[in-house]
């Protein structure tokens, strides 16, 4: 086979797609050259934990949003991988929201054994992509930021895996250019530590508010404060929690909120969402869409309906994430392999509206994680990914989504979560979340 695959990014969907085509090869099937390029020194994508904030040590964007003593916010048992399991890769049952460090071990444990490490070349980041008609291939050029080289490839099929969690969105309030304390969007949150004995005040009520405030409040700040702009979050706080309505505006230490009141605060912390951004890509390959489960001009969610042989994984809003990468690789992958056909563009085009209309129709979160549900069984009923019970998935977000409701401070010291793949129960953690302060993977493994 002469063909060949560039695949961009190598986190979770990078990795997926790798892992899809191990899969095929260790069937028999033949598999075109493949290159992955990573920008990161070491792959796992946001999973990679580094300290570093702004640039990187090339002077590029920090790509990484992760930070230290980060748990998992959802239950594993919703993400779990169907041909490979937690119990197989650390050979026992463990907990259900496993931190940092337990998650990038179990991302990168598929891949470990194999020689398909090699196919990604580190410290490289792309640069610039152009579609030539004339050859009907993708040309790619990318620096080594290491050796500060640059170097030209021409693929025949393209994937976009550089995830949309790397480039924030940051308003600008009145009073921020003198506000007297630290302004940071949670992209650039590492320590809880460095909020310590703070009164810290959050703006946005996505999971990053929810989470970034709670490590907060679990090292020690004074106080959290988080404004909305449409809803408040509506969660049991801890008494030094409270939710005020939007922002207005900030005077030296003082922040000003919607309805009259006011207080004082040491630093602000944006969480605020990001922007679906690839600056490598001209006009006619870049995806541009909301932050939504149904994602604007892709096929299936995965296909680029303008051109084809370009395929996007994991740029949903996500309920499901490592397993609805899969499922997305192996799509892409036997497209790419000639088991899947693409239809005419009368479809590819249909396609994506018809999702965003029942998308748009869905009431409320048990509905949207239905939905995705249905998406991920949707694909995998086109390829040879492992079949699972989405069903009990989608049960495991719903029991989460309930001990959430009940305590929002105790929901990961929850056991009894069952996983979809082996069955297998989770036991609660040996010590309630708020007391483990210490999150290295031998400890949480004791």
């Amino acid at each position: 086979m002469s063909m060949k695959v560039g695949i961009i990014g190598a986190g979770p969907s990078g990795l997926s797609q790798l892992r899809s085509f191990e899969r095929a090869q260790n069937k028999g099937l033949e598999i075109p050259e493949i290159v992955c390029f990573e920008k990161q020194s070491d792959w796992g994508g946001l999973w990679n934990y580094n300290w570093r904030t702004g640039v990187d040590e090339a002077g590029d964007p920090c790509h990484g949003s992760m930070y230290r003593y980060l748990w998992s916010n959802g239950p594993k048992e919703g993400l779990e991988f169907a041909d490979y399991t937690f119990k197989e890769h650390f050979g026992k049952d463990i907990a259900s929201y496993p931190p940092r460090a337990v998650l990038f071990d179990y991302i990168k444990g598929r891949l470990e054994k194999t020689s398909f490490r090699d196919k990604i070349r580190f410290n490289t980041n792309v640069r610039d992509v152009r579609f030539h008609h004339d050859t009907n291939q993708f040309e790619v050029i990318s620096r080594n930021n290491q050796q500060d080289t640059e170097n030209t490839d021409f693929f025949d099929y393209l994937v976009v895996a550089t995830g949309h969690f790397s480039t924030p969105n940051v308003p600008y309030y009145e009073g921020f250019d003198s506000f007297n304390g630290r302004i940071l969007h949670a992209h650039d949150f590492r320590d809880a530590r460095e909020f310590t004995s703070k009164n810290i005040l959050i703006l946005g009520t996505s999971y990053s508010a929810e989470d970034i405030g709670s490590q907060c409040w679990k090292y020690g700040c004074n106080s959290v404060t988080v404004a909305h702009r449409t809803a408040p979050m509506g969660f049991d706080w801890p008494e030094n929690w409270q939710e005020v309505p939007a922002l207005l505006k900030t005077k030296g230490n003082t922040a000003f909120f919607k309805d009259g009141t006011k207080k004082e605060i040491d630093a602000i912390i944006l969480c605020t969402g990001y922007k679906h951004h690839f600056p490598f890509l001209p006009d006619d390959l870049r995806l541009k869409t909301a932050n939504r489960l149904a994602t604007a001009d892709l096929y299936k969610g995965i296909v680029w309906i303008r051109n084809p042989k370009l395929f996007y994984l994991g740029m949903q809003d996500q309920w499901y994430t490592f397993n609805m990468f899969d499922a997305q690789a192996w799509y892409a992958r036997d497209i790419i392999l000639g088991k899947i056909k693409v239809p005419d563009i009368s479809v590819l085009n249909s396609d994506p509206l018809d999702r965003e209309k029942r998308e748009d129709a869905l009431e409320d979160d048990y509905a949207c994680i239905r939905y995705q549900g249905d998406y991920v069984r949707e694909l995998i009923a086109e390829t040879d990914y492992p079949d699972f019970d989405v069903d009990a998935a989608n049960e495991a977000f719903f029991l989460w989504k309930k001990h959430k409701k009940k305590n929002i401070m105790t929901f990961r010291d929850q056991g009894g979560f069952i996983s979809p793949m082996d069955r297998s129960v989770s036991p609660a953690y040996n010590k309630p979340w708020r007391e483990e302060l210490d999150d290295r993977m031998e400890v949480y493994l004791k």
